[in-house]
């Protein structure tokens, strides 16, 4: 951990708030010279203080522990390569054009890899009066369904969030050249080929 690091982020990230040492330091209930000293990289806040720091300056504690934010390149904007992450805690869906740190439920999550399906995860997909008529004989259980399914074209994506004892089947609109993802709650992601 290099302190004087830690200091010149905390001290951007500050500003970039718009707030005085002092007002930094009354939303944390400590001094002002304590700010005044991490800033200058001659001390460190204490691990109890890093939480409450972290969201006051809207960063991730790590970031802080580090003292760098590094920021991804442009991104392209091609939706095609988006990344798709699941908390098996809550079963919140998040995406991603390019690579980025998150996490849900305190928990750091990785980017879900595509693979083609095996018989038990197939899926067929109609064309149907100008949509997809998606159709799975997959359980739908409470333990063990299809979680979503997801379309992604050149510049929008569609997910269509799935729940135990729902329905084998999905309709989404027909999308030119999209590519088709689903998620498993117990064997993985899946892309439709």
């Amino acid at each position: 951990m290099d302190c004087k690091k830690a200091g010149k982020l905390i001290l951007g990230l500050r500003k970039e708030r718009g707030l005085t040492q002092k007002q930094l330091a009354d939303a944390m209930n400590i001094s002002d010279k304590a700010i005044s000293k991490w800033e200058r990289g001659l001390g460190f806040p204490d691990v109890s203080l890093l939480k409450e720091l972290a969201k006051i300056l809207n960063v991730n504690v790590e970031k802080i522990l580090v003292g760098d934010l590094e920021s991804n390149d442009l991104d392209g904007g091609n939706m095609k390569k988006i990344k798709f992450y699941t908390c098996g805690t809550c079963g919140n869906i998040l995406t991603s054009t390019t690579e980025a740190d998150i996490s849900c439920c305190g928990r750091k999550l990785m980017p879900l890899t595509p693979e083609p399906a095996d018989e038990a995860h197939k899926i067929e997909i109609e064309d149907i009066e100008g949509e997809l008529y998606a159709t799975f004989s997959h359980p739908m259980d409470k333990g063990h369904y299809i979680s979503f399914i997801a379309c992604a074209s050149s510049d929008r994506v569609l997910i269509i969030k799935l729940y135990p004892e729902q329905g084998g089947f999905v309709r989404m609109p027909r999308v030119r050249g999209a590519k088709i993802y689903y998620a498993c709650s117990s064997h993985g992601f899946f892309n439709y080929s």
